[in-house]
This record gives C-alpha cells, structure tokens and sequence, in this order.
C-alpha cells in the first residue's frame, strides 16, 4: 500500500510518500497554500499525481497533550480533503517531529533558506515512517 503522509500548516504542507510497499518513508516536498481550501485542493492533486492509497496526517498536539486550535483546524482539513479523495484519513501523533527535523538538518549543517524549504517535508517522512512503524508492531 502507498501511504502519503502529511504535515499540514496554513501557509506551507509538507507531503511525503511511501514505497509501494508501503514500508520506507521519503519526503517529497513542500506545498506552499494560502488557506485551507487552497491546501484541500493542491494536497489532492498531489495525492492523485503520487497515485496514494492511503493518507496519514500529523496530528499537532501540544507537548501537554492537549488538543487545541492546530489540532482542531488540521482535523478540519482532513475531513476536507477525505471528503474530496473519498479516503478515510489516518491520524498520526507528530508531537516532536518538527524539533527532530529540526535536529537532522542542523546535523546535516543545512541552514537558512534551504532549511526552511525542507523542514516541513522532512517532518511530513517522519510522522509517515513512525506510522508505518507502528503498523508494523
């Protein structure tokens, strides 16, 4: 199965996407939107263009674990967009991926401008890999 996985925000998405095994995670890149609508319609042709089977989306919980205004809206895209793709979307805990990317690209020494246009796609491949971990166990 080909998952494609998502790290939604209002202003930039990052998409990853699976083998077609549906085993190895790769970033594929960032989407930049200008609100939900334009994210719901720009990430489905994504999708489509990716010929995915299944969605994951990251969901943003605070550190806490309480819900809030980012979890609330993200679940508003998913219901969006699995409306739109006629998919059940998959929700995955991406509590600390942005801080983990954050760590790679700086290990990596990737800086500036070429940090921000990578960082949302690399957390989108590491919310889809822990997922596809977890099925596995």
């Amino acid at each position: 199965m080909k998952y494609i996985g998502i790290d939604y925000g209002d202003a930039r998405v990052g998409v990853a996407s699976t083998d077609l095994g549906g085993t190895i995670a790769s970033a594929v890149c960032i989407i930049k939107v200008k609100g939900i609508e334009d994210a719901v319609e720009k990430v489905s042709e994504k999708y489509k263009e990716l010929g995915g089977e299944a969605l994951v989306i990251g969901l943003p919980h605070t550190t806490n674990g309480k819900n809030e205004y980012r979890v609330e809206r993200t679940k508003r895209f998913a219901q969006m967009i699995g409306e739109r793709l006629s998919v059940e979307p998959r929700f995955f805990d991406e509590r600390f991926t942005s801080l983990e990317a954050d760590r790679y690209l700086s290990e990596g020494g990737v800086h500036g401008k070429k940090r921000k246009q990578v960082l949302d796609a690399l957390a989108a491949q590491i919310i889809l890999q822990d997922y596809v971990d977890s099925q596995k166990a």
